[in-house]
């Protein structure tokens, strides 16, 4: 993701947040320190089936073949996988993904088409009766990208939740979205937060603890309801963006402090992304195509 010009930034004072950085290691003990996380498995990754000729933009359609062969790869490290869309060859992946023994974070893709919203939500609902869902989102970023109003998207959480009384159900936004319309979080299960603080121009040195307020302002709505970060991440690629400095070295600085803070605190992430995406360059510029872990090959990316 990356946000919109009506974001709403944190009121901290970033002088004030405390400063930690691996950049004493070299890219071998990085990587090192890595491998000792993914040997423990990480919780979450967000999954990505599309190859470097397509885009769900062009609605291309996905096939069992790949997302077999893409789950193969990131499978030995990571206990689930988070998915955006139930359409278009989508719809296999949570059932797959549980054939391989993982669990699954379903996303149904709402937008400005309401045709198409039915047919995801419809699919959403009977994969989950199928038992391949653990938890369903109902949307990502609807308020971010001002697809729907509030009250509609409300309204297809509830229809999923009156479908689905054994499942979880939550939405996708940025942290501040849910204080901003605690009427969603009141309407949610469980609240997914996607946390950025790159897109927030941070520094790597800041990013956790900047981190920690995002959390703890999205968990001051939840009403005691579970909180899960649903995104973040950092590219390996890129020009700078404020104090924010893509390169290899700190993506891998920023996977390790991130897992490191949610694994102590008992924190559920799903890291973004597992792959590298090509078809975000015409969106997000070189920024989003190089969030994967796994480069658009499917080569992991920080080896030593």
């Amino acid at each position: 993701m990356s946000y919109n010009k009506k974001i709403k930034y944190l009121n901290v004072d970033r002088s004030k947040l405390q400063r930690v950085t691996n950049h004493d290691q070299t890219k071998k003990g990085l990587a090192v320190i890595m491998d000792e996380i993914f040997d423990r498995k990480i919780h979450g990754i967000s999954f990505s089936p599309y190859l470097e000729d397509q885009n769900p933009d062009l609605i291309s359609q996905i096939t069992e073949k790949q997302i077999r062969e893409r789950l193969e790869v990131i499978k030995s490290y990571t206990s689930w996988i988070r998915t955006f869309s139930c359409t278009n060859g989508n719809e296999n992946t949570p059932r797959i993904a549980h054939e391989m023994g993982m669990k699954t974070l379903v996303g149904a893709w709402l937008g400005e088409d309401l045709e198409q919203n039915e047919k995801e939500l419809a699919n959403a609902i009977e994969i989950a009766r199928q038992g391949y869902v653990d938890i369903l989102a109902v949307g990502n970023e609807v308020l971010l990208r001002e697809d729907l109003e509030v009250e509609a998207l409300i309204g297809y959480i509830n229809r999923a939740k009156a479908a689905l009384p054994g499942i979880q159900v939550g939405y996708v936004d940025a942290y501040y979205t849910f204080s901003n319309y605690p009427e969603v979080a009141d309407a949610c299960d469980v609240i997914l937060a996607n946390c950025y603080p790159f897109w927030e121009y941070c520094s790597l040195e800041t990013a956790v603890d900047y981190m920690k307020h995002m959390y703890k302002l999205a968990s001051s709505v939840a009403k005691g309801k579970k909180v899960i970060i649903s995104e973040t991440g950092w590219p390996s690629k890129g020009s700078r963006f404020g104090d924010a400095v893509p390169s290899v070295k700190n993506a891998m600085d920023y996977f390790i402090q991130i897992n490191q803070w949610t694994q102590a605190e008992n924190i559920d992430l799903f890291y973004f992304s597992s792959f590298d995406e090509v078809w975000k360059i015409g969106k997000e510029g070189e920024y989003g195509a190089y969030w994967g872990l796994w480069d658009k090959d499917g080569k992991y990316k920080f080896k030593y």
